[in-house]
């Protein structure tokens, strides 16, 4: 038992430890000037280039040695990170931070025309403005994350309206915006007459950005944008097999695609683009473990993390992800409808260089085809891997043995000795034989 005297100490030190945080808390100023050049974002009254991605786990550290210095994230309710640690991480390594109110979606049931139930949410917000507006990490606040997602009611742009409201009342520092999903003049619309009190928009697009500048000058769109989520094509974008399965880019397809979009969409909007992150720094389920993460399950870096440090720092890093240059399964490749019978063995061989002549090792894995109807980044639970049914899991080439009857994908994985890795995935169909 505590004498009330080491009580009482404790608690002076404890109450000192949060004076000195909330003394070191010094809000940095961030706003939107047009010049001649279009326009421009500032943080403490200095030009500010953003170079973002989106990232839920702190990996803040190697992210900077890379040449990042912004990240967004999607929620200031994290029960995976602690928001605050997340922030101050990011202090200590000169990063900044879009943090995301997590505003309700009508998908997910919300109804924007029950009163109360909006009042609540509101007032929720502005605890959550008020605990981390004067954070020195902040950049500028999102409101919600693709509420126009299946939307049918505009109204939730009136409450997009107030949050930001509030936050110019209680916060004035810092800028704010709401995400879209893809560029839809209606949604545009919407959000030009309800929400007039919001700083600039903010686009989320994938095989969209191919194109975009176009749109954006024929919608007439002439304000300050940024794009929250860019990177590789959507499941939703690629052509299928004749089941049904999305087929994957390669990791190497994937840093190509990062590379042209930047270059031939991104750099085309400059002066109306005020800030851009690639999705996402990091790792998760959406259709497949290696759709959308720049890094693997494991933490390993792929191509596209050597594209996002060319595109941050104008050079190549000093030692480069290995490429994939082809994958193989019984002799086809992903889009060549590949179908297994059941008990037969195939060869399946991956093909994988390395800029520097590193050493290669593989890795293979076998997984049920995901069953997920998920949309817009909703959760998807992991898939776990079959066993016993590749003879080499660890070489470049391996037999698999075709399980039961059904829709399965083959991963492959090649990392070299510098914690890089590449990847490719081929879905396919396991018959009987009689089919």
């Amino acid at each position: 038992m505590y004498s009330l005297r080491t009580i009482a100490f404790v608690t002076l030190v404890l109450a000192g430890c949060s004076a000195e945080r909330e003394a070191a808390l010094r809000p940095v100023k961030v706003e939107i000037v047009e010049s001649g050049n279009g326009f421009q974002l500032l943080r403490g009254g200095k030009p500010y280039k953003v170079k973002g991605a989106g990232m839920v786990i702190d990996d803040i550290e190697r992210f900077a040695a890379h040449g990042g210095n912004s990240i967004r994230n999607w929620t200031t309710n994290n029960q995976i990170q602690n928001v605050w640690d997340l922030l101050d991480a990011a202090q200590a390594n000169a990063v900044t931070v879009a943090l995301c109110l997590p505003m309700e979606a009508e998908r997910h049931g919300f109804d924007y025309d029950d009163a109360d139930a909006v009042a609540a949410q509101l007032a929720l917000f502005r605890e959550e403005v008020l605990k981390f507006r004067d954070h020195p990490a902040l950049l500028f606040w999102i409101i919600g994350n693709e509420l126009n997602h299946s939307y049918t009611n505009p109204a939730v742009y009136d409450a997009v309206n107030d949050v930001a409201e509030m936050i110019h009342e209680i916060d004035p520092n810092h800028p704010t915006t709401t995400t879209v999903s893809g560029f839809n003049e209606d949604v545009i619309a919407d959000i030009q007459e309800r929400a007039t009190a919001l700083d600039f928009i903010s686009f989320q697009v994938y095989g969209n950005l191919f194109g975009l500048p176009e749109k954006v000058a024929d919608a007439a769109f002439d304000e300050p944008f940024m794009v929250t989520e860019w990177g590789t094509l959507g499941y939703w974008e690629m052509e299928q097999t004749s089941w049904g399965a999305p087929v994957e880019l390669t990791s190497t397809e994937k840093a190509e695609k990062i590379l042209e979009g930047y270059r031939d969409n991104l750099k085309a909007v400059e002066g109306q683009l005020i800030g851009s992150y690639v999705f996402m720094w990091g790792q998760k389920q959406e259709r497949t473990a290696t759709w959308f993460g720049l890094l693997t399950e494991d933490g390993r870096t792929t191509e596209s993390v050597d594209v996002m440090y060319y595109i941050w720092n104008s050079v190549w890093p000093a030692d480069r992800s290995p490429q994939v240059k082809s994958m193989l399964l019984g002799g086809k490749g992903a889009r060549q409808n590949v179908v297994l019978i059941t008990g037969e063995s195939y060869e399946a061989e991956l093909h994988a260089i390395d800029h520097e002549n590193d050493p290669i090792t593989y890795r293979w894995e076998l997984k049920p085809e995901s069953d997920a109807d998920q949309s817009g980044g909703d959760y998807e639970k992991p898939i776990a891997s079959l066993e016993g049914l590749l003879v080499t899991p660890m070489a470049a080439s391996t037999m698999l043995t075709a399980p039961e009857p059904g829709k399965y994908r083959l991963f492959a994985y090649a990392y070299d000795d510098h914690g890089h890795a590449a990847h490719a995935n081929i879905p396919f169909l396991v018959s009987e034989g009689n089919e």
